[in-house]
């Protein structure tokens, strides 16, 4: 028995919370670190460049409609994004942190990086917005400043020069961009105040807007900008769908909506500071209300005027007609260069801050260690390369309205993952899900996740379909090898919020013997020995509870702590290890008979209760180390372990110093021979079924990564009491447990297609031919069990004619406890001649366990029965039951 204490099993977090004494000091308060980059974030290109397009095709009412749809959906998301945010410290990652810490490092790191890759794209869609903005003024044209030439590579070009100047403000820093976003802002609000100024000053006047159209052909639009009018309101409320003239495709509700909706994809930059904010949960949800509602009340103000005083041919031909009818253009061309190029920063900063919280937590390997890297003043400059790489990519696009659907489809699926970690939160009730800001509700949260998916898909279904699909191979991929974390699993949660509920449901008042399957109690003493067993038994539990029980030796009077506790680890670990789907529980007692009382007892909860318990048999055998054959094991102590395969703390060679050597044939034994038929009888007592397992060490094939499927294999069951042949009964309770347990056996996956035979006891000299009657009567109740198996008729005279003939009688087994003679040891060696003759060759052998005696006197005499019996037959389980288990009614 172990009685190693070893504890100290903290796993190793690589997370914000360890590095959280190292990062650089919080200044950014509400205004400057939430509102001022989440407004810019908002305003962006689409404010200047895309107002009159999305009014141009989609019309007044329709726009509203766009507009009101996608607040609705990022206010739903906001609400959640509040929720979380005030429900604990909040390190650097934003909104990534929020989602890793809430759902598990699977979803949090494939969402995370999902959200990464639409910064990314974000970035590069308001750079290519601000090099057209500096085109529609620059481009090449005989008249004026424009000197610039235009084709695909020049954009690229521009582009390229733009996103170098950002990346140059981002290697700075943060901190640099905040002081200055402030600037902007006030920039971008004259701005506004000039463009909503202008129709008061500025008199109607007609246009005439030149484009190069396919095959260089040269289309020439006549437009007006009227004023303020009611007829031109009038024209402006309907959609007028047509084709736009810098992707030439045809515009519909789905391509105008995604390009609208990337103005409100930019809810979460101040989220994405809270490593830079000295209140994070208080600024972020203050702020980015705010903001919000100032964007919106902007945008409604903006749709109104462009549909009072601008004629569609304008709105859709021209997206810079803002210039043409300010009262001093450069307003707007300084208010769109700003805008543009701070949220292209604000973008690429918030993408950094999200890679290098990815690369912190380590769940993409060694890919992104280099961005772990951070300059003096807590600048992560490697995350800023790799952000500015990426978005140099999507830069090649050439084409803002090409990628807005890509980028919109990102940004709604992270969303939705926002709203799933505040679900998820919600439904599982767990008392620390305390957030200061109330104002959300499950319904909420449902209904953000539902409107995001469904407008990803209005949006673009190719992109969408393909976004899911590259999240769920990202969660596959982080479930298997991202290391164990200590943020909590909300899966976890959830699960234990149902399995309660369904255990009060599972009432055992209702159980039927139709649906009863194994519930099995596996008593170990050291693993070392008995992982054969473990893999066996696990096989045979056909879906129904397996728990590995451990009796720790011991007087918790005389301890100053449990021991147990500090082994749990261990021993889950060793689950993990074998592959079983298996609990564990462990006691402390002063003796195994008593532990194990108190296991049989205790073990389980409502109607998940083991019926069956399951030993390994008490004989003089030296036991086999599993920990020195099997591969993995051998290999780990040789010192070729991976350190990393064992999670919360244990690695292989931790697991293989907790368990004791295997024990010695002359070492002391902790248990006798009448405490372990006595834990036998107690099982019994309390309607426990028994089985006792020998020569397990033996059994192969049952590794966790063995292909088996028995196909090789041979499972011989003998129903009968080989210790009483006078009883002839081969239909009694234990026989037919007998039966049930073959046939649960050979139902499982590696030995699905092992032949099972029964061999039937048959005195065929006497007189008697009653064995006949028995066999066709045994033949029918097997087709009525729908036992697929074939019979074996043995003839076992020369066996009988060596029992004793005061064993003749029958025992009065549930009568008072009386002596019994001794069997002879004649009869118990041609007993088990008789076994070695018809089943040396089988896999697995099923035996009737005899009741144990009741006088504790007899222990020793009937373990050397069994033993005599069971001599180098190979693997065999020796199974008394006590319970019906077997129906033939449908």
């Amino acid at each position: 028995m172990s009685t190693c204490g070893m504890g100290a099993e903290v796993p190793h977090e690589s997370g914000s919370e360890t590095r959280a004494p190292n990062e650089a000091p919080r200044k950014l308060n509400t205004f400057f670190g939430v509102m001022v980059p989440t407004i810019l974030s908002m305003f962006s290109i689409v404010l200047f460049l895309r107002t009159g397009f999305v009014v141009g095709h989609a019309g007044l009412l329709q726009g509203l409609l766009m507009l009101v749809v996608a607040y609705t959906i990022v206010s739903l998301t906001i609400l959640s994004i509040c929720a979380i945010s005030t429900n604990g410290a909040i390190q650097g990652g934003g909104a990534y942190y929020m989602i890793s810490r809430s759902l598990g490092p699977e979803f949090g790191g494939s969402i995370g990086l999902m959200f990464f890759l639409a910064k990314v794209c974000a970035c590069g869609v308001y750079v290519l917005g601000l090099v057209e903005a500096i085109l529609d003024i620059f481009g090449v044209d005989p008249e004026g400043w424009r000197v610039l030439p235009q084709s695909y590579w020049y954009t690229v070009l521009y582009a390229s020069v733009v996103l170098l100047l950002c990346l140059l403000v981002c290697l700075v820093g943060a901190h640099i961009y905040a002081s200055t976003a402030f600037l902007i802002l006030l920039v971008v609000n004259i701005t506004l105040l000039s463009i909503f100024i202008s129709p008061l000053a500025v008199k109607s006047r007609d246009f005439i807007i030149t484009h190069q159209g396919p095959g260089n052909q040269t289309h020439h639009y006549n437009v007006s900008y009227t004023g303020f009018s009611a007829t031109t309101l009038r024209n402006n409320l309907g959609s007028g769908y047509s084709l736009d003239y810098s992707t030439n495709t045809v515009m519909s509700f789905a391509t105008v909506f995604a390009v609208m909706f990337t103005s409100c994809t930019g809810i979460m930059a101040g989220a994405n500071m809270s490593g830079e904010l000295r209140t994070p949960s208080i600024s972020i949800p203050k702020g980015t209300i705010i903001a919000v509602c100032y964007t919106f009340t902007v945008y409604i103000l903006l749709f109104f005027l462009v549909s009072f005083t601008c004629d569609r041919a304008l709105l859709i031909q021209d997206y810079g007609f803002f210039q043409r009818i300010n009262i001093w253009p450069p307003f707007v061309t300084i208010g769109i260069y700003c805008a543009s190029l701070s949220a292209a920063m604000s973008s690429m900063i918030g993408a950094s801050r999200i890679l290098h919280a990815l690369a912190l937590d380590q769940l993409f390997g060694f890919l992104l260690t280099p961005a772990t890297v951070k300059s003096n003043s807590g600048n992560p400059w490697v995350a800023v390369l790799y952000t500015w790489g990426l978005a140099q990519c999507v830069v090649f696009a050439g084409q803002l309205n090409a990628i807005a659907g890509l980028v919109t489809v990102f940004y709604l699926l992270a969303y939705a993952a926002v709203d799933l970690a505040c679900l998820a939160l919600e439904w599982a009730s767990a008392p620390n899900f305390r957030p200061t800001f109330q104002v959300f509700s499950w319904h909420t949260c449902l209904l953000g996740i539902v409107s995001c998916l469904v407008m990803m898909f209005v949006i673009n279904p190719v992109y969408s379909s393909a976004s899911i699909i590259f999240l769920l191979l990202l969660l596959l991929f982080l479930h298997y090898r991202a290391p164990t974390s200590s943020w909590g699993y909300i899966s976890q949660a959830l699960i234990f919020h149902q399995v309660r509920k369904y255990l009060l449901m599972l009432d055992v008042r209702k159980d039927h013997v139709k649906f009863w399957r194994p519930q099995v109690l596996l008593m170990v003493a050291n693993p070392r020995s008995s992982c054969q067993l473990i893999l066996f038994v696990n096989q045979l539990k056909k879906g129904g509870l397996f728990v590995l029980g451990h009796v720790q030796l011991g007087d918790l009077d005389t301890l100053p702590s449990d021991p147990v506790q500090q082994q749990y680890n261990f021993w889950l670990s060793l689950v993990d290890k074998l592959g079983v789907k298996a609990f564990v529980d462990l006691t402390l007692s002063p003796s195994v008979r008593q532990g194990t009382q108190h296991l049989l007892r205790i073990t389980g909860l409502g109607g998940m209760k083991p019926n069956t318990l399951v030993l390994g048999f008490y004989d003089s055998c030296t036991p086999e180390d599993y920990f020195l054959q099997d591969s993995a094991f051998f290999e780990s102590s040789m010192g070729n372990s991976n350190d990393g395969e064992y999670s919360f703390g244990i690695d292989l060679p931790s697991l293989q110093a907790h368990f004791p050597p295997v024990r010695y044939v002359e070492s002391h034994r902790w248990l006798t021979p009448e405490e372990y038929v006595g834990i036998i009888s107690d099982a019994v007592k309390m309607c426990k079924n028994v089985c006792l397992g020998r020569y397990f060490f033996q059994l192969e094939g049952e590794e966790k990564h063995s292909n088996t499927d028995g196909s090789e294999r041979t499972i011989d069951v003998w129903p009968f009491n080989l210790l009483q042949p006078a009883s002839r009964d081969y239909v009694d309770v234990c026989s037919l447990f007998l039966l049930q347990m073959a046939c649960v056996l050979n139902m499982s996956s590696r030995w699905r297609n092992a032949k099972m035979r029964i061999f039937l006891n048959v005195e065929t000299e006497s007189n008697d031919q009653g064995w006949v009657v028995d066999e066709e009567t045994f033949r029918e109740l097997l087709r009525k069990l729908r036992i697929r198996a074939s019979i074996e008729v043995v003839p076992w005279d020369s066996v009988v004619q060596y029992h004793t003939r005061g064993l003749n009688q029958p025992q009065e087994e549930e009568g008072p406890a009386k002596p019994t003679q001794a069997l002879s040891k004649e009869f118990l060696s041609a007993v088990n001649c008789l076994l070695m003759e018809h089943s040396s060759q089988a896999a697995v052998r099923f035996l009737y366990l005899p009741r144990p005696p009741a006088h504790s006197s007899q222990s020793q005499q009937y373990l050397e029965q069994l033993e005599m019996v069971t001599q180098d037959l190979g693997p065999t389980l020796l199974i008394h039951g006590i319970t019906p288990v077997t129906c033939t009614d449908l």
